[in-house]
């Protein structure tokens, strides 16, 4: 009986280590998407320390390719030191895994308030005659999330852009994606998107951070299931060292 778990754990932990190579491209493509999606977004809001928990989940993506490397190599050639090395490896990763999650969770929490604070600056710094960065920013988001304006389409009589204007006229990227001919004048609303881009930004920014908190949290108990057959092997071949290798189903002597 000791015998069929040792060697299940084995397989087990050569099993997990395969995933852990898995999972080290899932945790570089969600970093990598977080960063991506974010700088689209970056204009509303200035916490530079809001991407801290992307930062990481690539850093534990690429230190995972490594761990699975280790933990094949140790599990099949049973070393005691690699095992040994494997476990304490994993250990600092689970709690950095878990930083991650708390800072998710953060920084989630955080958004509302940063583009609150950054979202009427960003408005006012419009320019549809010369586009800027800003201008830029407001026209993908208001195109991509189907919003205009702040609270609504109204708020841009009280932007500098509208005033200097004076054709009582939203941006073209208010314009509803149906409507054919659409000018962007405020005087038909039915032509423009009727919500306001403040609630539907912080909902998506919230939502990205949400894929960095479930990745984070997923692999996290993957690695603790690693760890508990790594012990497993480990304490197994401390106390006996004669048990039937995995690669060759011999004797270790």
């Amino acid at each position: 009986m000791g015998q069929c778990g040792i060697t299940s754990s084995k397989t087990v932990l050569v099993f997990l280590n395969l995933i852990f190579w898995a999972a080290a491209g899932i945790l570089c493509y969600v970093g990598a998407y977080v960063f991506i999606t974010y700088d689209d977004y970056d204009h509303f809001f200035e916490d530079v320390y809001t991407m801290i928990p992307a930062v990481v989940i690539i850093a534990v993506g690429t230190l995972l390719f490594i761990i699975g490397l280790i933990g094949c190599c140790a599990t099949i050639r049973e070393s005691r030191c690699g095992l040994a090395t494997f476990v304490a490896i994993l250990l600092l990763v689970f709690i950095t895994e878990v930083v991650v999650v708390v800072l998710g969770y953060i920084y989630r929490a955080k958004v509302a308030s940063e583009v609150d604070n950054s979202i009427h600056k960003v408005y006012n710094k419009y320019n549809g005659s010369n586009p800027d960065a800003a201008t830029r920013a407001i026209d993908y988001v208001q195109r991509q999330l189907h919003c205009c304006g702040i609270s609504d389409y109204k708020d841009w009589e009280n932007t500098l852009w509208y005033k200097e204007t004076k054709n009582n006229s939203v941006p073209l990227s208010c314009c509803k994606a149906d409507v054919i001919n659409c000018t962007g004048t405020m005087n038909r609303p039915s032509d423009l998107y009727a919500e306001g881009c403040q609630v539907l930004v912080v909902s998506k920014l919230q939502e990205i951070m949400m894929y960095v908190i479930w990745a984070a949290l997923a692999f996290a108990v993957i690695q603790l299931l690693g760890m508990l057959c790594a012990c497993v092997v480990l304490c197994r071949r401390s106390r006996d060292p004669a048990y039937e290798l995995l690669i060759t189903g011999g004797t270790y002597a």
